[in-house]
């Protein structure tokens, strides 16, 4: 399975009560097709999924599946605490038609690598499913390591893996050690032109919620070898991009919609609002890319 293209690690809408807004959802999902993203990635953390309840991750999941179309990438968030809980949402998803999860290390755990290996062969024994695996441990407390990688390296079903750790030089590594195994996968959103050079085809986006016609004109200039244009593109993108990964990165993507006319609802607790500085400096950052 070739992963290529944005992506967008899609938030997810709530209603003035707290509720998922699907009507809200339709048009953010509307306007991300228009823009040319290639697939849909619900329930990740940019989507909420820790503050949703089992009923509501099985609704968001099965939306999006009944809006996506033919040729459209599906990949589901199936994160949670624990292992077992894991494998309940990966089932969900497999039911409702998804063939690919993203799955981080279990979230406060810490755990080993030894435990990781057998965390994500436990969710592969037990569901037909294939995996992309997710690397951020600033997030997480958990590294994804190389040990981990080598072990997967020759399962045809560990297909890729979204490195969120912003660092170059891992990339680069991942690149160069798993070409034709393991597909490397941005998450590093300010440096994502940099990991289409080094080989990433696929780019799975938070910020493209809000950004996404800027951010697969990227993709476009820069597989069409336009480097020139590519690089102006991410210096348009790379100040809104850095500001996003300084903090309230859900409720910063939530507020670049507002802006646009998609208004999505507040981000539930323990997520709070911004502070009016905090909107002021996202919206000045956005102006270049909104115009």
């Amino acid at each position: 399975m070739k992963l290529s293209g944005v992506m967008p690690a899609l938030v997810t809408p709530f209603d003035g009560y707290g509720k998922v807004d699907f009507k809200a959802f339709e048009k953010l999902l509307t306007h991300l097709r228009e823009a040319g993203v290639t697939g849909w990635v619900p329930n990740g953390s940019t989507g909420e999924y820790f503050s949703q309840s089992t009923d509501e991750r099985r609704e968001v999941l099965q939306f999006v599946k009944d809006f996506a179309r033919p040729g459209e990438t599906l990949i589901a968030g199936t994160n949670a605490p624990a292992t077992r809980e894991v494998i309940e949402q990966t089932e969900i998803a497999k039911r409702i038609g998804y063939d690919t999860v993203l799955l981080a290390p279990p979230f406060y755990t810490r755990s080993t690598q030894d435990e990781l290996i057998r965390h994500y062969e436990t969710v592969l024994d037990a569901v037909e499913v294939n995996l992309v695996l997710y690397s951020y441990p600033a997030k997480d407390g958990s590294d994804i390591s190389f040990e981990l990688m080598d072990h997967f390296a020759d399962n045809p079903r560990v297909i890729g893996i979204k490195e969120s750790s912003g660092s170059l030089q891992r990339a680069i590594d991942i690149a160069s050690r798993y070409e034709g195994k393991i597909q490397l996968v941005s998450g590093s959103d300010d440096i994502a032109l940099d990991f289409m050079f080094w080989g990433a085809d696929c780019w799975i986006c938070g910020p493209s919620n809000c950004m996404a016609k800027a951010c697969c004109d990227l993709d476009r200039a820069y597989r069409s070898g336009d480097l020139d244009a590519a690089r102006a593109q991410m210096k348009t993108l790379y100040r809104a991009m850095n500001i996003l990964e300084s903090g309230k990165f859900v409720q910063k993507i939530k507020y670049g919609c507002e802006l646009q006319g998609l208004p999505l609802g507040q981000c539930r607790a323990p997520l709070g609002p911004l502070t009016d500085a905090e909107k002021a400096e996202f919206r000045a950052a956005m102006q270049p890319i909104l115009n």
